[in-house]
């Protein structure tokens, strides 16, 4: 009976093998089956991609209002600045040459003005006052020489000729003394009224002449308009620069937003105002807050197309900004922004 007893234990061994290949093989056909249903579900429903833009900032061109030859470029690329830092000189002869021109000018007119509002000068007066006196002297001898002729005449004593030709000179001698009394008058007066004014706007002509050639003169030096960091030095010692021509960029690094171009079936809820959870991968940075302030009024045809395609009708894409609400430090225009969907 021990020997029948030994064969049975056997035989339950040889079947503990089999019976565990056999629960593999149903569980590696089921995770298989299910790996292929995943597959499927996938390969249907695809994740959607994250949307990608691309950082951007406030570019400034620093340039001359008028033409001239750039002297010396006092930055270079990469330096920050700051508002009102001198950032290029600029050789101007022509500007220089009108600014004298002009202050000349301004010198001129405001001798001229001097004069009118000054008046005579004082040995003028001077001379009109004695002119006036020694007429008013002949006319009071002419009217009393006048008078006795006139009495004499009267009692037949002179003659009627010499009665007129007396008449005559008092009233010649008295239009003198009333013309040299006007001409002291002028004297004393100075210039009209009109005459002032019109020296007055001819000096404040002149004045405004100086002041827009030296606002011209200005560029001389070039200034930064604000500050940021140099982007491009583009005309060096030496060269030419024409009116409005940058010398050289300036980044505002404190003015920077997100540019996304989003096609107009990923539009559902982009809205101004929404706040979206991206991630920058330059500075290893996740859940920054940007807020869209920005979605362009019309679209344009994608110049893009994504890994999934719709059929039927081509798509169309809006351009759309948003500002970080804190930006990272060291955000810089070029870097990638994702915000995952």
């Amino acid at each position: 009976m021990g020997g029948d007893n030994s064969i049975v234990v056997d035989a339950s061994h040889d079947k503990r093998p089999a019976a565990i290949g056999r629960t593999l093989l149903v569980g590696f056909v089921a995770a298989l089956g299910l790996f292929i249903i995943w597959g499927i579900w996938r390969a249907a429903f695809p994740p959607l991609p994250p949307l990608q833009g691309q950082m951007e900032a406030r570019t400034i061109n620093v340039s001359s209002k008028v033409p001239g030859r750039v002297q010396a470029v006092l930055v270079e690329e990469g330096d920050f600045v700051k508002a009102g830092q001198p950032v290029a000189r600029m050789h101007l002869p022509e500007i220089e040459a009108k600014l004298s021109q002009a202050q000349a000018q301004e010198r001129a007119a405001r001798a001229r003005q001097s004069l009118v509002d000054e008046g005579a000068r004082p040995q003028e007066k001077e001379a009109a006052r004695a002119e006036w006196e020694r007429a008013s002297a002949d006319a009071d001898l002419a009217l009393k020489t006048w008078r006795r002729i006139e009495a004499l005449y009267r009692d037949g004593l002179v003659s009627r000729q010499k009665y007129d030709e007396v008449r005559a000179q008092m009233l010649a001698t008295a239009d003198q003394a009333r013309a040299a009394r006007q001409v002291y008058d002028i004297a004393l007066t100075g210039a009209r009224k009109q005459e002032k004014s019109a020296a007055s706007e001819q000096s404040s002509e002149a004045a405004a002449g100086v002041e827009e050639v030296e606002a011209l003169a200005d560029n001389r030096q070039l200034l930064a308009p604000r500050a940021g960091q140099v982007d491009k030095v583009i005309l060096v010692s030496g060269e030419m620069a024409g009116a409005g021509f940058p010398v050289l960029t300036i980044v505002n690094l404190e003015d920077q937003w997100a540019t996304f171009n989003i096609r107009e079936e990923h539009m559902p809820g982009i809205k101004i105002g929404t706040v979206l959870k991206a991630r920058i991968p330059a500075l290893d940075a996740r859940d920054v807050d940007y807020r869209i302030y920005y979605i362009s009024p019309r679209a344009s045809y994608a110049t893009w197309r994504s890994t999934r395609e719709n059929s039927g009708y081509d798509m169309k894409t809006f351009e759309v900004r948003a500002r970080p609400e804190k930006a990272p430090d060291g955000l810089r225009p070029g870097m990638s922004v994702l915000v995952d969907r």
